[in-house]
């Protein structure tokens, strides 16, 4: 049987004016819109900052603004859908 298996622990995240991004152990890093976070867009940029990293870097918690995110689910291309219907 054949299985997909992914690496997918963060080292570092951070936000730009437009962009989630999160570098990972492999040096590869992942950029996505801010737009899809509706928490993370509309904090500001010490709060953006100020964020912890568990499970190893499989996930993302922000305090200040509640948020979490799973870096594997990043990867699959979920975003947070708490506000999906003003996205579309």
């Amino acid at each position: 049987m054949n299985s997909f298996n992914i690496e997918a622990n963060a080292s570092k995240g951070w936000c730009d004016t437009d962009n989630l991004c999160v570098a990972r152990y492999d040096e590869r890093q992942l950029f996505v819109p801010l737009a899809y976070f509706p928490r993370l867009l509309n904090a500001t940029s010490p709060q953006c900052s100020h964020y912890e990293l568990s499970g190893g870097g499989t996930g993302i918690h922000w305090d200040e603004i509640d948020k979490d995110l799973n870096v594997p689910g990043l990867l699959m291309g979920n975003c947070d859908i708490t506000n999906y219907q003003n996205l579309v």
